[in-house]
């Protein structure tokens, strides 16, 4: 396999499953490839985002006579992974055949020529098996680039007491008013992710997204797409932040809050509502709060406008650098199979990123069954990030401009808008 010339540069329980990943590392050279068993036979190096020992689990499932695979911890923080991976696929480093890639960064490292073709049998496949959102996140160019493994995504988590005191019908849709308006009238709070990082930006990005707009198009054109923020959905999105900035039902901590702290804020006495992840079921879910815990679909930006909740997860690449291309891409069909998703997620709570994973008995023992049906329609309508090699600037450009939330008003879409374009044009430095 060879790298796109045309590219250029630029636990089995659930409260187990925060388990540190660090004790998985396995020994292997941090600048080169390991050298195998000893007996020929070739060795697959997987970099992997931390987890509680999923990703080691797929790789010794997915290990044949032909090859081993074997796994490598990258850094906590995802900001962290892309720089070391980055730095090293930019030198050729063949020490690596394979990487768990978060989905914003999957643009930056197709384009730059560091992710290696995959068939189009296989692109057809792996399109076919995943979910919308999880096949758009991994696409760029019209092409799969890498491989869905995992899918996240937000849902709307409630207490159930406070929205019967409320009178708030959660069997229907809600909107980011109506909850900010029933916590501010019922001394309530909302966990929300407001600090100046990444999951910020996914909190504007699907408020834009749930309005009917987008950050930028035309981002295959990299520095020279249009901007697109500046519009009655950047609005709609600033309206909704800026509401809850300014109201009784914002929590102290709103402008560092982050999905570990939005969480503690849910499981306080003020606890109302909260948007995050999956394993916050893991956190307080079953009898966690006394049975307390719902859930709904993620909030409305606009009235009787389908919400685009917020989608994260992580997709399999192979390198254009690695010297066992062909079986590297080959084993990503093992390493993505229902089955192994599900074992992913079985042992990390990070769940399937098609329909068939989710149908394996053991996705199926994890949550409640109206909860995984919520999760399966929430992919299915999922806003991921605007794809782009240039989503870290723009990224950096929102967060700077739209933070603190407080300081967000009707010019924020605006602001931001030209600072992008500045950023991306090399006039202003983040």
């Amino acid at each position: 396999m060879t790298a796109r010339s045309s590219r250029h540069p630029r636990t089995r329980q659930l409260r187990r499953w925060a388990a540190p990943a660090g004790a998985l590392t396995l020994a292997c050279g941090i600048l080169a490839g390991c050298s195998g068993d000893g007996s020929g036979t070739p060795e697959l190096v997987w970099y992997t985002n931390p987890d509680a020992g999923g990703q080691a689990a797929v790789a010794e499932a997915c290990s044949t006579d032909d090859y081993t695979i074997t796994t490598q911890v990258l850094p906590q923080d995802a900001g962290q992974q892309r720089i070391q991976l980055a730095r090293r696929l930019a030198a050729g480093d063949t020490g690596i055949d394979l990487m768990s890639l978060d989905p914003p960064y999957t643009a930056e490292f197709a384009d730059a020529g560091y992710l290696a073709d995959i068939p189009d049998d296989l692109q057809q496949k792996f399109s076919e098996q995943g979910f919308e959102s999880a096949v758009q996140s991994a696409t760029w160019e019209d092409e799969l680039v890498v491989a869905p493994f995992w899918s996240n995504v937000q849902v709307l988590w409630y207490r159930k007491a406070f929205v019967e005191k409320a009178g708030l019908d959660m069997s229907q849709p809600v909107t980011w008013e109506q909850i900010i308006t029933a916590a501010s009238e019922n001394d309530g709070k909302i966990g929300v992710q407001a600090n100046k990082y990444e999951g910020y930006s996914v909190w504007v990005n699907a408020l834009i997204s749930g309005a009917g707009g987008q950050i930028a198009t035309g981002t295959d054109a990299g520095a020279e797409a249009e901007i697109t923020i500046d519009s009655d959905a950047g609005r709609a999105a600033a309206d909704v932040i800026e509401t809850l900035a300014d109201s009784e039902a914002a929590p102290d901590d709103l402008s560092v809050s982050n999905e570990g702290t939005a969480g503690a804020t849910f499981g306080s006495d003020a606890g109302a509502f909260l948007v995050n992840w999956t394993y916050i079921w893991g956190n307080y879910g079953d009898d966690q709060l006394g049975g307390d815990i719902g859930f709904a679909r993620y909030p409305q930006t606009v009235e009787g406008e389908e919400s685009r909740p917020p989608y994260g997860g992580i997709g399999i690449g192979v390198s254009s650098s690695s010297e066992h291309q062909d079986l590297a891409v080959g084993a990503l069909e093992c390493l993505t199979s229902p089955e192994n998703q599900a074992l992913n997620a079985e042992l990390t709570g990070n769940m399937p990123s098609s329909e068939a994973g989710y149908a394996q008995p053991a996705v199926q023992e994890l949550f409640p069954a109206e909860l995984i049906a919520l999760f399966q329609e929430s992919l299915e309508s999922a806003a991921p990030r605007t794809p782009s090699p240039y989503w870290s600037d723009i990224s950096g450009a929102i967060q700077s401009i739209w933070h603190p939330p407080s300081s967000v008003d009707e010019d924020t879409p605006g602001e931001s808008s030209d600072f992008i374009g500045e950023v991306l044009q090399g006039r202003s430095l983040l």
